[in-house]
């Protein structure tokens, strides 16, 4: 704390003794050494929060380190489900559309042959011409 070598306290101490005197000495002794057991604590205290701080602001930074890493994950969780979401509506369509083909193929398949139409010609019964054929009758 300070830079006192011992024989500097003994000078002080001399000063001491002889601008005190003998009988206030031990008073004025007690009264150093608990202001000094004071500042000594104070220090202390003062050491303390500061740690007490700074750990509080490294707790912070940390916290706010973890925040972001959980914000990113998050996102990338984000993007991730909605890549998938993509790839499963586009297989949804792609199936929905082969099962679509599938039924038309199927009801192709199945439906009964479309009716014939029939001409004119081929309804009315077949007779022979009158203008080629004998008159009398028959033919052979």
């Amino acid at each position: 704390m300070f830079d006192i070598a011992f024989s500097e306290l003994v000078v002080i101490a001399v000063v001491a003794l002889i601008v005190i005197g003998p009988e206030r000495l031990p008073k004025v002794v007690r009264t150093v050494g608990l202001l000094l057991g004071r500042m000594q604590r104070y220090v202390n205290d003062v050491k303390s929060e500061i740690n007490r701080e700074l750990r509080v602001d490294e707790l912070q930074r940390l916290q706010t380190d973890v925040k972001q890493s959980l914000q990113q994950a998050e996102n990338s969780m984000h993007d991730s489900v909605s890549a998938i979401e993509k790839e499963l509506q586009g297989i949804a369509q792609l199936s929905q559309e082969e099962q679509d083909k599938l039924a038309k193929d199927m009801i192709v398949r199945t439906a009964p042959p479309a009716p014939r139409q029939v001409t004119r010609r081929e309804t009315a019964p077949q007779q022979p011409d009158q203008e080629s054929q004998p008159p009398g009758g028959t033919t052979n």
